[in-house]
Formats: structure tokens, C-alpha cells, sequence
């Protein structure tokens, strides 16, 4: 009866045992042909990160390029910077906001021309991309790639860029509507004269909206297989 009573009681553990052992087995043969399923390299991860990259660079460009390109686009429209708010707002009382809205239309006018200039400049940091963990980087957020690329490019192609919205911004005559306004501003009795710098401001927000139009292409070929255009593409994002 001792013995009988032994086997009952060591049997439920010995199956539950067996069943749990069982169930990793499966699962594990699962993970595996999931895994398998379309396995890519670092490699062609890598080469679709840029592929992805250039593909949001060039159809941001074609977009920002053009008239209006920024200053209609208020996801990445340039505004009267921030830290000379109190010019604006002084100038407008004195009854000159026509002079204020030309300088904020001068300095988009600026960075869409520029726009196509920094092409290059962006395909050549995008070419000299060497991303170890790529493939977390595809595995990553939406936005994973853009943000890598920024993180690591943003100062160089900022220094690279700088002087090209300074010669866009003089070509735009927005050098010219900003100096007028800080001058007018300068002569108000009691007030104090300033001089803010418009170069790095236009140059920082001009990048910024280069990246944010690229972002939104990663997002698409992320989300939407109709973005992936390519072999490559379909094989690292189709999963």
C-alpha cells in the first residue's frame, strides 16, 4: 500500500516535469525557424540602413529644395529665432510686421536653397557608415537609423553647412532684411543693442529639417511594404 502510494504521488511530478520539459523543446523549435525564416547578414543590414538613408535623404532634399519646401512645411518651418523674440515683438508694436514676416520668409527662402548644396554632404557621411550593431539598429525603434546618423554626423555636417547658408542667405537677401531689422531695433531710444548671430541658428534648424524629413522615409519603409523598393530592403525590413 507504502509503494502504491509512492508511485501516485511521484507520477503527477515526474509528468508535469516532462510536460514543462516538453513545452521549451517546442518552444525553442519555434524561436529557431522564426530566426531562420529570413535571416540577413550585418552586412545587408548595414547596406539597407544606408539604402534607407539615402532613399529619405534624396526625397527629402527633392521636397525641401524647392519653393516653399520649409516655408510651407510647418513640421520643419524655420520661425523668427527664439532668442531674438523681444526684436519681433518690439518692431511689430512699432508697426513693422511686414519687415519681421520678410525676414522669417528670407531665412526659408535661405535654407531651401541650400538644401540641395548639403546633399552630398549627407550621401558621404551615409557612405562612411560603419555600424557594428546594425543589426540592433534594424531591430531598433522607427527612427533608429536617423537617429544614429545624427547622433554621429550632426557637428561635421553642421561645419560643412554653415557656410553654405551663409552664402544662401546673402543670396536671399536675408543677411540684408536681418540687418535692417537689428539696426531699426538698435536705434529705439532706451533700448539696449544686440546683435544676435543668424548663421548657426538657420544652419542648426535648416539641418534639422533635413533629418525629420528623413526620419519620416525610415518610418515609411518600416511600416509600409510598398516603400521597400528593393530585394534588400523587403529582406532586412520584411520580417
Amino acid at each position: 500500500m507504502k509503494k502504491l502510494f509512492l508511485i501516485l504521488f511521484i507520477f503527477p511530478i515526474f509528468t508535469q516535469a516532462q510536460y514543462w520539459k516538453d513545452l521549451k523543446k517546442a518552444a525553442e523549435k519555434v524561436n529557431k525557424e522564426l530566426i531562420n525564416k529570413n535571416p540577413f547578414s550585418e552586412e545587408e543590414a548595414t547596406n539597407a540602413l544606408k539604402e534607407t538613408l539615402n532613399k529619405g535623404m534624396e526625397k527629402g532634399v527633392s521636397v525641401l529644395s524647392v519653393k516653399d519646401g520649409y516655408f510651407l512645411n510647418l513640421e520643419v518651418k524655420i520661425p523668427f529665432p527664439k532668442n531674438a523674440t523681444k526684436i519681433a515683438d518690439k518692431l511689430k508694436e512699432l508697426g513693422m510686421e511686414k519687415q519681421v514676416d520678410e525676414v522669417v520668409l528670407s531665412i526659408n527662402r535661405a535654407a531651401e536653397n541650400a538644401a540641395n548644396s548639403a546633399k552630398p554632404i549627407f550621401v558621404d557621411a551615409i557612405k562612411r557608415m560603419n555600424i557594428k550593431d546594425a543589426i540592433s539598429i534594424v531591430r531598433g525603434n522607427k527612427t533608429a537609423g536617423t537617429s544614429y546618423l545624427n547622433k554621429h554626423t550632426n557637428s561635421s555636417l553642421r561645419d560643412a553647412f554653415k557656410p553654405i547658408i551663409k552664402i544662401s542667405l546673402e543670396k536671399v537677401n536675408a543677411t540684408k532684411h536681418w540687418e535692417n531689422l537689428i539696426n531699426i531695433y538698435n536705434k529705439i531710444p532706451f533700448i539696449e543693442e544686440i546683435n544676435p548671430e543668424l548663421e548657426t541658428y538657420v544652419t542648426d534648424k535648416a539641418i534639422s529639417g533635413l533629418f525629420f524629413m528623413l526620419a519620416q522615409q525610415e518610418i515609411a519603409i518600416r511600416e509600409n511594404p510598398k516603400e521597400r523598393t528593393s530585394p534588400l530592403l523587403k529582406k532586412v525590413f520584411g520580417n
